[in-house]
This record gives C-alpha cells, structure tokens and sequence, in this order.
C-alpha cells in the first residue's frame, strides 16, 4: 500500500513567512500552478483516493489531482494544519523573542503559546494515515508541519527533531509512503513534480 504525501501549493502568507496553520489562506497565483502540475502528475499515478485536509489551500491543490484520476476529494480534519496559536498569522520576527528560542530548542516540550500539542497532532494525523494506507495508492494533500511530524512519528523519528532532520516540505512536492508489514518505508521525499 501507497501514500503520496503532497504539501498543498503556495500561499501569500507563505511567501510572507507568516504561520498560517488553522487560518485559511487560499493558493496565489504560483500555487494554482502548483495545483495544476499535481494534477498532471495524478493523471498517470494509478490513484485510488484522494484525501485532503479540509483548509481551503490544501482542497483546492487536491480538487484538480482528483479531477485528473476521476476519483472525488474528500476531506479529513484529522489532516488539518498544526494550530500554531498567539503565532497565527504573524512572522517569526512579531513573535516575542524568548518563546521562538524556547520553541526552536524543542518544538514539541515548548509549542507556540496557545497552540496545538504536537504530540496529540502527530497521533491524530498518523491514525489518518494508516487508515488510508489500506486504501491502495492514495494521495494526501496536507500541510507542511502535519506532515513532517507524521513522517517523525511513521519512521520513528524523535518528535522534538521533526524541524531539524526534516526542515521544509516543498509546496507541491510528492513524499512517498510505502505500508508493508515491517511497517512504513520512506521511498521518496520532497519530489519536485514536473
């Protein structure tokens, strides 16, 4: 069983540096390309699903791969954006000095200020995956740190070096997810489509 973990296209708030998380912020214009080309590539991925977190940016990059497998999107909140609380919508920079040192030691001990646990998101998330991966050849189109924190929790990565050993998800790349019965394999990461 397969899953190909795609992080939905750019955003303005991504160009900006600006956590969206649970905002939601719709694909610009290089976003919608970047929609357009996962949508070329799920024409010839033999797709048996496709399931998108339920933020506008990631449905929108899910709608056109559907559409080009003849397959429907659906929408799981468990694939849902980490909420990165008193930082939403605001830069690294904005946010008081202390708690980004606090947070870039470790992520998981010391989240945003009014954010989501991350190791209640990486339960949520990884439960959502092994549901699908019974599914066949399934595409997830999700957000940047939901995603390299269910790779940290799939591979067994420690949780707390999900920002240093996986440090971006490319906006409209392809991660691919191999189920078998030692457990998940990592084939590829962070695939640039062409």
């Amino acid at each position: 069983m397969t899953i190909f973990l795609a992080r939905h296209g750019r955003t303005e708030w991504s160009v900006q540096g600006r956590y969206a998380g649970v905002s939601d912020i719709p694909l610009d214009e290089v976003g919608q390309g970047q929609a357009r080309l996962l949508a070329r590539w799920a024409r010839g991925a033999r797709l048996t699903g496709v399931v998108s977190s339920p933020l506008v940016r990631a449905r929108d990059t899910a709608t056109g791969a559907a559409h080009a497998a003849k397959l429907q999107v659906r929408t799981d909140p468990r694939l849902r954006e980490l909420d990165f609380g008193v930082a939403e919508g605001l830069r690294r920079t904005e946010l008081d000095p202390d708690t980004v040192r606090r947070f870039e030691a470790d992520p998981v001990t010391d989240f945003l200020p009014g954010g989501e646990d991350p190791v209640l998101a990486v339960e949520r998330v990884t439960e959502c995956l092994r549901e699908l991966a019974s599914g066949g050849r399934v595409l997830v189109v999700a957000h940047n740190t939901i995603l390299r924190l269910a790779l940290c929790g799939l591979l067994g990565v420690p949780l707390a070096d999900y920002r240093r050993r996986l440090p971006l998800i490319e906006h409209g790349s392809v991660t691919e997810l191999v189920f078998g019965p030692g457990g998940p394999a990592l084939r590829r990461f962070n695939s640039p489509i062409q």
